[in-house]
């Protein structure tokens, strides 16, 4: 998650202080990447340091206030037209989980993914609450679209992960059904030529 470009985007909107930037950033995302004020406050001291923002005077209570710079804009405007990378993709802790299940002492890999699958499902489910009843008041602001558009996507997220989740169990079916079907290797005796049959004596 970009906390810095997601400032930047903020500030482009006009002077704001920390605390005003986290209430902004929370209420665009449905608070579902949560900041605090310390996180913030240390993004934009980056920033000031890398030219990026400035800070621009006080407002009437006295917060500091921080104003996006012309190279915060050129870098914004970079952000918004460049791709996510998804070459190198952050570590997924539950494929991780399943990877490490697979032939593990003791495990029952099927069990950690109807499990998974449960959770997933109702999280699923949860979302599409959020949207039901956001649809219900119609969006009366770029805030409200924002957080729709974030919903939609946990919702597309979690369909994916239990589809993902289905495969992998089925994936595991088929081959316990093939190592249940394997003969059993044939088992001989290192360097022992195979007993012959006695051939029976004629008398002359």
């Amino acid at each position: 998650m970009s906390i810095r470009h997601g400032l930047l985007a903020l500030l482009e909107r006009g002077p704001r202080y920390g605390s005003q930037l986290r209430t902004e950033f929370e209420s665009r995302t449905g608070s579902t990447w949560p900041l605090n004020v310390g996180q913030v406050y240390t993004t934009l001291s980056r920033l000031e340091r890398d030219g990026l923002v400035a800070q621009d005077g006080e407002d009437d209570q006295g917060h500091a206030l921080y104003s996006i710079t012309d190279s915060g804009r050129t870098e914004l405007r970079s952000w918004f037209e460049t791709p996510v990378d998804r070459s190198n993709p952050p570590r997924d802790e539950l494929a991780i989980k399943l990877a490490m299940a697979v032939g593990a002492p003791g495990v029952d890999i099927r069990a950690v993914i109807q499990s998974q699958r449960h959770h997933t499902v109702k999280a699923m489910q949860d979302y599409t609450r959020l949207k039901a009843q956001a649809l219900a008041d119609v969006p009366a602001n770029r805030d409200e679209v924002a957080w729709l558009l974030v919903l939609e996507q946990l919702i597309f997220q979690a369909e994916a992960e239990a589809r993902w989740l289905d495969h992998c169990e089925s994936r595991l079916v088929r081959l316990a059904e093939a190592a249940a079907t394997d003969p059993e290797p044939e088992v001989r005796t290192a360097n022992r030529a195979p007993a012959r049959t006695a051939r029976p004596r004629t008398r002359r």
